[in-house]
């Protein structure tokens, strides 16, 4: 692996290669007509199972932000404009995507908690009177968000009831459209052979 290529795995962001790859890269443009092979979705989508079902838990996410703290302007009595509860929780982005499946990034970067001007996802809580309490909302809003985005973008397993029965209609449906297509056919051969004597 090159130097950069390791550099960049360790920080998350695609880099420049080198110029002498790219050159060698636009000479070998042309050697092949072959698209690259690319991975099905059904993989991606199984591999998204997986790690749902064995990797992920809550527990995952405590470290991977930093919280801020502020004068809540929400309820709280005496406390309001005094005690600094309301809770801000920044995650950058590479920290969050490192953690999921791909086909849940562009869902995570289109979500409404991300700040493309601070590239992270930034979730507030001002509920409580208490800043713990307020840190708890954020965290969960946080699982929330990557449960949510999970279940929009990855679909759920397909039974073998639900595969014989989709079989089962396009086998009807092949047989209805073969039996339509012969009684057109039976019908224009009868024209043709003259049948109004």
């Amino acid at each position: 692996m090159f130097s950069w290529a390791k550099h960049a795995a360790t920080i998350g962001s695609k880099p420049t290669p080198p110029l002498s790859l790219i050159h060698a890269r636009s000479s070998l443009r042309y050697a092949s007509t072959r698209p690259p092979r690319l991975e099905s979705p059904d993989d991606d989508y199984s591999a998204a199972r997986d790690w749902y079902k064995n990797i992920y838990r809550p527990e995952l996410l405590n470290k991977l932000g930093e919280f801020r703290y502020s004068r809540s302007s929400g309820p709280g009595g005496q406390n309001v404009n005094k005690v600094e509860s309301k809770a801000q929780l920044r995650v950058p982005i590479d920290r969050l995507l490192a953690l999921v499946p791909e086909v849940m990034h562009k869902p995570l970067r289109a979500s409404r908690y991300f700040a493309e001007k601070s590239s992270s996802i930034v979730i507030q809580a001002e509920d409580s009177r208490k800043r713990e309490a307020n840190k708890d909302t954020c965290m969960r809003k946080l699982n929330d968000l990557i449960i949510d985005v999970y279940k929009q973008s990855v679909p759920g397993e397909t039974s073998e009831i639900q595969k014989q029965r989709v079989k089962d209609l396009q086998k009807g449906e092949n047989e209805a459209r073969l039996k339509s297509k012969k009684q057109h056919s039976s019908k224009k051969q009868s024209r043709a052979s003259g049948g109004f004597d």
